[in-house]
């Protein structure tokens, strides 16, 4: 069973034509969690979320949203779902305020409550000083951020992110990941679809992977269950090379360079590795993952389809 609050995708499938853009998708994001939706382009991520949002209708499958069917219980799902498109879009000739407090309205806000929340928001994604200026004046990065504010004005249940982060500048991506966060921590369910894996990594909890239009993963991020790759340096290499050797520990050379590269369940297998190469007398100079946790986990799906 899916929360209340949740979503539930299962058996999805959606066409354009003689494309198939999504195939056969089944995906779970929980309250209180923030879940990525990570795949390669044409992947059906895009075509997923907007039959989420319920803008498209999906060929066949169910789809849970809130409690709600986006298309049978069409005002019930979208009064609980906020929605954030990659691309900003639409009424460039509004002030930031006044397209929020039209969204406001659309969603059956009274005028001072929709002036209220506009203004709470706009302080929230740090627009305020533009909050008069037509949107058309905005910086994609802050045409970014007022679409957050957007996605925000009715306190959705659920939110729908695809690729958040494009645009942002360093600062706004942290206050970003810090929003989302905050966001889940007070129980919203939260999807976001994005390229940038390394994003991802520090503001996901579960992680769900397409392909082709098909869900071929799930993973938990926060709950450690993902072996990863680590980069292990010693001051003297060879020495690190034969101690691996002797104790079983597959590795390989990163590159011909001084590093070794092993692969490690989790992080209380890289403290015991390391323990045990300090207690066998190697100088360990540093051991640090190699890489991202999603993104290793991409590439390795990726390499197990080629």
């Amino acid at each position: 069973m899916t929360p209340e609050g949740g979503i539930r995708a299962q058996d999805v499938r959606r066409s354009f034509g003689p494309v198939r853009a999504v195939a056969d998708v089944d995906l779970v994001a929980v309250p209180g969690r923030v879940t990525a939706l990570i795949g390669p382009n044409g992947s059906g991520k895009t075509t997923l979320l907007l039959m989420l949002a319920g803008l498209l209708t999906p060929d066949a499958g169910t789809i849970s949203v809130a409690g709600a069917d986006p298309v049978t219980e069409s005002y019930a799902a979208r009064s609980r779902t906020g929605w954030m498109p990659d691309v900003f879009g639409t009424w460039d000739s509004l002030t930031a305020r006044e397209v929020l407090t039209t969204v406001g309205a659309a969603y059956r806000l009274d005028a001072a409550a929709a002036t209220a929340r506009a203004a709470e928001l706009l302080e929230l994604v740090h627009l305020s000083d533009l909050a008069d200026q037509p949107a058309h004046v905005l910086s994609r990065g802050q045409k970014q951020r007022l679409g957050m504010a957007r996605a925000l004005v009715h306190d959705p249940e659920v939110l729908l992110l695809d690729e958040p982060a494009s645009g942002l500048d360093p600062r706004s991506r942290v206050d970003l990941r810090v929003l989302v966060r905050q966001l889940a921590a007070q129980g919203k369910t939260v999807l976001v679809s994005s390229h940038v894996l390394t994003e991802l990594d520090e503001m996901a909890d579960d992680a769900v992977f397409l392909s082709g239009g098909r869900t071929v993963a799930t993973r938990s991020v926060a709950d450690g269950d993902l072996p990863r790759e680590w980069r292990l340096t010693a001051l003297d290499p060879a020495a690190l090379r034969r101690w691996l050797e002797e104790s079983g520990q597959a590795y390989r050379s990163e590159d011909d360079g001084p590093a070794a590269i092993v692969e490690l369940a989790d992080d209380a297998a890289a403290a015991a590795l390391l323990r045990s190469a300090v207690g066998a007398g190697v100088d360990v100079s540093s051991l640090a993952p190699a890489g991202g946790v999603l993104e290793q986990a991409y590439l390795a799906l990726e390499e197990e389809r080629r």
